[in-house]
This record gives structure tokens, C-alpha cells and sequence, in this order.
């Protein structure tokens, strides 16, 4: 029995963590050093992100029906990121008014800025905030090198070529069945690959977790641990709530689902990464029912277009901004702030320290607030950081379960075995190519 505990990875993550807060703790030194042993798990993640989801999408589209299909998934799918990513930061507005966590901070920009190395920090995204350019950002997502696309990892780029291949392989039919049964065979020997690097999960949440407390320490919670409790308890109604009252609307459980990719979660809370998360969640999503079509598909679309968990914070940081520097904003600036978050917060899985980055970038877009203010956030931001992307995980499991759903691309026996916690079969093979199911 105890050996059947020990070979499970989420009691292995588990463990894992807890170390982690005890050496960063007890140890802050030495915890703070351990951040390459996190950063090197979660690049091993990202190796494999590149190809499997050019993989999974091509093998996708290869095997729907019709391209009339892809384009109705992909719509329904953006039409859902964006009704339920404005709900979201309504949400956030909306419990950072009632609760008003910045109101005690008493903070000023003089005093917030005095610290000198936070100023420096502060600087650097505030700097990089004044040079974003959103229609460069957008007009981005065209690559000009589909081997730089794959190089830099930039997932929406990758996105976008996967799926002009994946259309391209769906008009040709049976002509590259050949072809697609290869991919297919790469696919499953890329999900081997992911299967060798999850054994070292446990050490990437170790070192995440201890570097974590080790650099920021459980004091630095004490003077905006309002604001963090606010965050958690939105959050925690928002998937409760509202995802939970989705998942119903459609016939599903929320519990059941959680249970089923809780390795997914513990794994994003160790490193604070949705990335560690990305690859495992389409394959979990197709065992759970979802199509393959489907999953590969909205899961890394999902990625830069579905964010609630991050639009939930940067909703609340803007209004405890706002509320710590007393400066009022009225319902017609909050409704504003809720349009510029709608277009800054799909941004925020593509650079570099994204989190600060879009949120300095809308401060600098209202004009109300110090965009330097910021640097009040800097020693907590990374204790919220684990929640924004658990929230992001499950929020885009469930858009995959309601857009296969919707479109009666879910396996119901498959649901079923999944929720027995019986071993579900690998992914079935693309079936093989004829002249009716492409419309030729």
C-alpha cells in the first residue's frame, strides 16, 4: 500500500511542495537558489510544447468531417474566451469594490518608490509597458519564419501554421494518408517523451516552491495580505460558481473534473507555471471525452485567448491601485478599465513577465493611475501568481469540455471509464481518409 502511495505522482508533487516551503522557509538561502532546478523542469515542458501542439492540431483538423467544422470550433471557441474572460474581470471589479482591499494600505508613489531596488524592478516593466504596441502585437501572430516560430516557441504563431497545415492535409484527403499516419506515430512518441519528463515533476515544484519562499519569505504576505485574500476567495467563487454553473448547464461535474487533473494543478502550484500544464491538459482533455480534434484546438488557444484567472487579478490589482493611491474611479472608468483589460489581457501569455507588463501597459492606458505603482505589487505578486494559473488551467479544461459538448464531439464511455478511474486508451489513431468525409 505504501509503495502504491510513494509511485503516485500527485502524492510525489505533494511531498514535493511541502519540502519546498519547509527549505525556503527554514532555509531562504538556499531555496532561493534552487530556481534553476524549477526553471530547467519547466523548460523541458517547453521543448515539447512546439511540437505537440503542431501535432495534435494537425492531426486535429486532418480528421474532421469538413472545414465548414474547424471554422464553426474555432469560432464557438472564441466566442466563449471572450464572453466568459469578460465575466471574469466584471467579477473582479466587482468583489475589489465591495471588499476595497487597498483601502488600509495608505500607500503613496513617493513612499512606494523609495525602495530603490523595487524602483529598479518597477522600471524595467514599466519601460517595457511604454513600448508595447498592440497592433504589432496582434499582427505578430503571422510569423516570418515558420522555423523561428518553432525556435522562439512563440505558441500563436505555431498555432497559426498548425492550423493552415492541418486545412491544408483536410482539402488533400486520402492523397496524404500516408503522411498522417506518420504524424500520428510522432504524436504518440512526443506524449512518451512528455511521460519521461513528468517523472522529474516533483523535483521542478520542489525547486519552484522553495525558491519561492526562500527569495519573497511568508512576511512580505503581511502588508497586502488583504489583497491576496481577495484574489484567492474571487477566484475560488469564480470557479465554483460560474464554471461550475457551465459545466452543469452541459451535464457535467465540476468535482469530478478537478479530481481528474489535480496532478495538472499540484504541478502548476509547485512551479507557477499554466506552461508545465499545457501539454499534459490536451491529452487529459481527450481522455476525459473531448475529441482530439477539439482539444487540440481550444487547449492552446485557449493559452493566450482564455486567461480568467489572470483577468480576475488584473481587474482586482487595477481598483487596489487605484483604492491604496486614493484615487476615485468612477462606474464610467471602471467600465472603461473593463474594455481595455478585454484587449491588454489577451497579451499576457506571450512576453516575458506578462503579469506586470499588461498591467502597467492598462495603467498607461487609463491615465489615472501611477503607472510606477506597480512596485507595490512586486513582493507579493508572485504568491498570487500560482492562482492565476490554476484558474487559466481549469478554466480552459472547461472550455474544451463545452465546445466538444456543443458540438457533439464528446465520448461519452470514454467520460465514463475516465471517471471509474479505469486506464483509458491512448489516443484512437486518425481514421483513414475518404473522399466523403473530406467533401470531395
Amino acid at each position: 500500500m505504501l509503495k502504491r502511495w510513494s509511485a503516485n505522482l500527485t502524492v510525489q508533487v505533494l511531498v514535493a511542495i511541502a519540502l519546498g516551503v519547509a527549505v525556503g522557509a527554514l532555509l531562504p538561502t538556499a531555496g532561493a537558489a534552487l530556481k534553476p532546478v524549477a526553471d530547467t523542469f519547466i523548460n523541458l515542458i517547453k521543448m515539447l510544447i512546439a511540437p505537440i501542439i503542431f501535432l495534435t492540431v494537425v492531426l486535429g483538423i486532418a480528421g474532421m468531417g469538413s472545414l465548414r467544422q474547424v471554422g464553426r470550433v474555432g469560432g464557438k471557441a472564441l466566442l466563449y474566451f471572450e464572453v466568459v474572460t469578460t465575466l471574469a474581470l466584471a467579477i473582479g471589479v466587482g468583489m475589489a469594490n465591495l471588499t476595497q482591499p487597498g483601502a488600509g494600505v495608505q500607500a503613496t508613489a513617493q513612499a512606494v518608490l523609495r525602495d530603490a531596488r523595487q524602483t529598479a524592478e518597477a522600471a524595467k516593466f514599466t519601460a517595457q509597458a511604454g513600448d508595447m504596441n498592440w497592433v504589432e502585437f496582434f499582427t505578430h501572430v503571422v510569423p516570418d519564419s515558420v522555423v523561428g516560430a518553432f525556435a522562439k516557441g512563440d505558441i500563436l504563431q505555431i498555432l497559426l501554421f498548425s492550423v493552415l497545415f492541418g486545412l491544408a492535409l483536410n482539402r488533400l484527403g486520402a492523397s496524404v494518408a500516408p503522411l498522417v499516419r506518420t504524424f500520428e506515430r510522432l504524436s504518440q512518441v512526443m506524449f512518451g517523451v512528455l511521460a519521461l519528463v513528468m517523472r522529474l515533476a516533483p523535483l521542478g515544484a520542489f525547486g519552484g516552491m522553495a525558491f519561492t519562499i526562500g527569495k519573497y519569505g511568508i512576511a512580505t504576505l503581511l502588508p497586502l495580505g488583504k489583497l491576496m485574500l481577495v484574489v484567492y476567495a474571487t477566484m475560488f467563487l469564480f470557479i465554483f460558481g460560474v464554471l461550475n454553473l457551465i459545466l452543469r448547464y452541459y451535464g457535467l461535474r465540476l468535482m469530478p473534473y478537478l479530481s481528474f487533473i489535480k496532478e495538472e494543478i499540484l504541478l502548476v502550484l509547485g512551479t507557477s507555471s499554466s506552461e508545465s500544464a499545457l501539454p499534459r491538459m490536451i491529452d487529459k482533455m481527450e481522455r476525459y471525452g473531448c475529441s482530439r480534434s477539439v482539444a487540440g484546438l481550444v487547449i492552446p488557444t485557449g493559452y493566450s485567448f482564455n486567461l480568467d484567472g489572470t483577468s480576475i487579478y488584473l481587474s482586482i490589482a487595477v481598483i487596489f491601485l487605484a483604492q491604496a493611491f486614493n484615487i476615485r474611479l468612477p462606474l464610467a472608468q471602471q467600465l472603461t478599465l473593463i474594455a481595455i483589460l478585454v484587449v491588454t489581457s489577451k497579451g499576457a501569455a506571450g512576453v516575458t513577465g506578462s503579469g506586470f507588463i499588461v498591467l502597467a501597459s492598462t495603467l498607461a492606458a487609463t491615465r489615472t493611475i501611477p503607472v510606477e505603482s506597480v512596485a507595490l505589487l512586486l513582493g507579493v505578486d508572485r504568491f498570487m501568481s500560482e492562482a492565476r494559473a490554476i484558474t487559466n488551467v481549469i478554466g480552459n479544461g472547461i472550455a474544451t469540455l463545452v465546445i466538444a459538448k456543443s458540438e457533439g464531439e464528446f465520448d461519452e464511455a470514454r467520460h465514463q471509464l475516465a471517471l471509474q478511474g479505469h486506464p483509458v486508451a491512448e489516443a484512437l489513431p486518425i481514421p483513414a481518409y475518404s473522399a466523403e468525409s473530406n467533401g470531395h
